[in-house]
């Protein structure tokens, strides 16, 4: 139960204990589930510190178990509203890694200025990525948005990242959350995982990102169209700013090997939130499928599916009903 909440085990064992015998003292809740006393004595602190327990009225000097509904309904509101800021920090990070971008993007091709070096093209792209790529030293961190990677650019990476790996050099990358249905790029990023790299996904991402060793970025020059080529930054400012970027992407994101919310679930997964959230600010079902790494189709039979489950006949009833569900 507490676990699915970010707590371990001995916390909800103490947690069950108390709720079944609030007489129980440490001493008692040590022998009865299995625990050192030190083990209950941090545990009845995270308790209290999360508000899952109080004082005790008829027994003074004593604590009382908060009782599940409504202890864990204070403890989700204190994730949802960590959630919301942890969100609108992502996107401040976003804004000023458009910024970055802009600034640097009147650089002349190829030729390095200041620590920064416009890149043109795919060839001087790659050619840098391999050059960056052999002289990793500790890790290398990836944002890789718009769902489905081409066959050819898994190919490219393929040879760069195996050779990273087999050195011991952490690789950590964020996929969007339907490269899932792409059984190439899905393939792609388990044998990742099998080679003991890290992957995770999230239904939203910023443009596409790498960072060699925290000291160099590449981030492309039009991220609608990365044929154009990439700047390559060492600058430490812009690095800095581009890796708080990639770590509030990366503690938003779910790990590939987590269960995913199951169909049919009352509650909307992550992808349908953010399609709530894109279609309730007034994006297009065209431009929220671009956002999502999904094709049009599957946009509109997201929202179908979830006016169904609202029992809404119209967008506007469904987005009012699912803001008093409390999903927006």
């Amino acid at each position: 139960m507490l676990q699915a909440l970010g707590l371990g085990a001995a916390v909800e064992a103490v947690y069950r204990g108390l709720l079944a015998d609030p007489s129980g003292g440490i001493a008692e809740l040590s022998a009865h589930l299995g625990l050192t006393q030190q083990q209950v004595r941090d545990s009845l602190d995270q308790l209290a510190d999360l508000g899952l327990l109080r004082p005790s009225r008829d027994c003074p000097g004593t604590l009382q178990a908060v009782r599940p509904e409504l202890g864990l309904e204070v403890l989700l509101t204190r994730q949802e509203q960590e959630l919301v800021r942890k969100q609108q920090e992502l996107e401040q990070s976003r804004a000023a890694a458009a910024r970055v971008v802009s600034e640097f993007a009147v650089l002349g091709p190829n030729v390095e200025v200041d620590g920064a070096e416009r890149l043109v093209g795919m060839d001087a792209t790659q050619s840098r990525l391999e050059q960056l790529a052999h002289g990793l030293t500790r890790e290398c961190l990836a944002i890789l948005p718009g769902g489905a990677l081409s066959e050819a650019s898994l190919e490219a990476s393929r040879p760069l990242d195996e050779r990273a790996l087999s050195r011991g050099i952490e690789m950590c990358s964020v996929y969007q959350d339907s490269a899932r249905n792409d059984p190439t790029t899905l393939a792609y990023a388990r044998w990742l995982t099998e080679q003991g790299g890290q992957v995770r996904t999230s239904p939203l991402l910023p443009p596409r990102l790498l960072v060699f060793d925290r000291t160099v970025a590449v981030v492309p020059i039009d991220p609608g169209n990365s044929r154009l080529g990439a700047l390559c930054t060492s600058a430490p400012g812009i690095v800095a700013s581009l890796v708080t970027l990639f770590e509030q992407t990366w503690e938003a994101a779910v790990p590939l090997g987590a269960d995913r919310p199951r169909a049919g679930e009352s509650r909307p997964t992550g992808t349908e939130l953010e399609l709530l959230r894109l279609l309730a600010s007034g994006m297009t079902d065209e431009a929220a499928s671009k956002r999502l790494g999904v094709s049009l189709r599957t946009v509109r039979r997201q929202m179908a599916a979830l006016m169904e489950r609202l029992h809404a006949t119209s967008r506007f009833e469904a987005g009012l009903k699912a803001a008093r569900e409390g999903w927006l």
